[in-house]
């Protein structure tokens, strides 16, 4: 079962959207700003997996450049001191904003 959250980076002013699956690893990420919601990442696991079994010397390098990374660990169960605070969001709005973010970084 996937669920989708966000949350509020402060030192980057940066808002983070991922789509976790059941285990609470991300399989998307989508990261804009937050003074004025320009797109900063939207990666992909699976994408970037492909990216580096490829052989291609780079891939990995290039795939990041162009669409940032994926959080490289399992996000901790809520709890309600942990920093940063997750708030679940709805699959539509993630789907929404995934799309948005691919567009411009595709330019």
């Amino acid at each position: 079962m996937l669920t989708y959250v966000r949350w509020y980076w402060p030192d980057d002013d940066s808002w983070n959207y991922d789509e976790l699956d059941a285990d609470r690893w991300a399989l998307r990420h989508v990261e804009l700003r937050g003074s004025d919601g320009v797109f900063l990442a939207a990666a992909s696991l699976a994408e970037m997996l492909v990216a580096r079994d490829s052989s291609s010397p780079g891939a990995v390098a290039r795939y990041e450049q162009r669409y940032g990374t994926v959080p490289e660990a399992p996000f901790p169960p809520p709890d309600p001191i942990v920093e940063p605070a997750l708030e679940s969001v709805p699959s539509e709005e993630f789907e929404y904003l995934w799309r948005n973010a691919r567009r411009h970084l595709e330019q």
